[in-house]
C-alpha cells in the first residue's frame, strides 16, 4: 500500500515543515509516503466560501484515481486512539492500493469531494490551525507504522 496526503497550500512555517519532512522520511521506512500539495487558490477574496470549496475541490478531485481509497479529514469523522488508528491502517493495507488523505481548505470540502470519499476521521475533537493538522496527522501515521511493527515509540 501507498500512502498520499492531499492539502491545500503549501506550509508556511519552517519549524512545522522541517518536523512534518521528518516524519516524511520515517514514515517511509514502513510504507512508501508523499505528500501532493495543491496551490492556495488565486484571488480567493474575490470568492464566496462555497465557490473556494469548490474550485477547491475540482483540483482535488483531479489528483485522484479511481481505485484510490480516499479519507477526508474532517471535524466530523470517526476519531481513533492510536492504537485502533493503527490497526485501522493495517486493515487498509490489506485492502488498498493507495490510501489517499486529504485535509481541505480553510472551509472544509466540497459537496463532489465529500461524495468521492470512501471514509471521514478526526483527529480530535479541537480545532487546530491547518498549519498544524499536517504536523499532527504525519506524527501519528508515524506513531501506527511503529505500532503495527511493535516498536518502542508509543507507550500504552
Amino acid at each position: 500500500m501507498k500512502a498520499t496526503l492531499i492539502l491545500i497550500g503549501k506550509t508556511d512555517n519552517k519549524m512545522y515543515q522541517a518536523a512534518i519532512e521528518d516524519y516524511v522520511s520515517r514514515i517511509n521506512h514502513y510504507i512508501p509516503f508523499d505528500i501532493q500539495v495543491i496551490a492556495d487558490l488565486k484571488n480567493s477574496k474575490n470568492l464566496s466560501e462555497e465557490q473556494q470549496k469548490q474550485k477547491e475541490g475540482e483540483l482535488i478531485l483531479k489528483l485522484l484515481q479511481t481505485s484510490d481509497t480516499v479519507v477526508l479529514l474532517d471535524e466530523h469523522g470517526k476519531e481513533f486512539r492510536s492504537v485502533e488508528y493503527a490497526q485501522w491502517i493495517e486493515k487498509k493495507q490489506q485492502t488498498a492500493k493507495r490510501l489517499v488523505f486529504i485535509i481541505g481548505g480553510p472551509y472544509g470540502f466540497s459537496k463532489d469531494v465529500y461524495a468521492r470519499a470512501n471514509e471521514k476521521i478526526s483527529l480530535s475533537k479541537m480545532t487546530f490551525s491547518h498549519q498544524m493538522v499536517r504536523l499532527i496527522f504525519a506524527e501519528q501515521l508515524y506513531r501506527a507504522c511503529t505500532i503495527i511493527k511493535g516498536e518502542p515509540y508509543h507507550h500504552e
